[in-house]
């Protein structure tokens, strides 16, 4: 998903729609992308135009082949506007798409899992399930901060950093992120 659909945007069938994308600018190349509303499948729909909402830079304006008036765009409000996987743009090492990451299992790894330097007959304490991942929140705009992971345990809620000192390995294409979280964060996080 790129974009939700918010409102009609002037009276020539154009639509405003919050974007969740990175990479806006490539979206104005494309001549089509896919509507989704509610439990229907996506829909193809050329896309005629698209540029960023130049006030509001979060935001970007569509418009749709077909989409002609006030009363078309009204009817598209609420529509997720996607692309196929295979057409998203490469990410450099280390960096994630947040689809990617909803849905991976999170596991507890001890600090030094990870370490070449542990002797070869340390005990080291098997990896331990938390949860899975269920949304990744990210800081307001303008404010510094590390992404958090959303992750629903047995217990609740538990909010881990998403951050290389907390998520030691990140494997995709297993579905699974291992974590060493400090002693106790587990704790309070539930508890809270």
């Amino acid at each position: 998903m790129i974009a939700r659909i918010l409102r009609p945007r002037g009276n020539k069938g154009e639509v405003l729609a919050e974007l969740f994308t990175d990479f806006p600018a490539r979206l104005s190349s494309l001549s089509k992308v896919y509507l989704r509303s509610g439990p229907a499948g996506p829909q193809a729909v050329e896309l005629k135009n698209f540029w960023v909402d130049r006030n509001h830079p979060e935001n970007g304006i569509f418009h749709f082949a077909g989409s002609t008036s006030i009363d078309d765009a009204e009817k598209l409000r609420g529509c997720e506007i996607l692309l196929p996987i295979a057409d998203r743009v490469e990410l450099p090492a280390g960096k994630y798409f947040v689809s990617d990451l909803i849905g991976c299992t999170v596991f507890e790894v001890s600090a030094s899992r990870n370490a070449l330097s542990s002797p070869a007959g340390a005990m080291e304490s098997p990896p331990r399930a938390l949860g899975t991942v269920r949304d990744v929140f990210f800081p307001g705009e303008g404010v510094a901060g590390t992404p958090l992971l959303q992750v629903e345990t047995p217990a609740g809620e538990l909010l881990v950093p998403l951050a290389e000192d907390f998520c030691r390995r990140i494997d995709i294409a297993k579905r699974r992120i291992d974590v060493t979280l400090p002693e106790g964060l587990s704790d309070l996080d539930a508890a809270g």
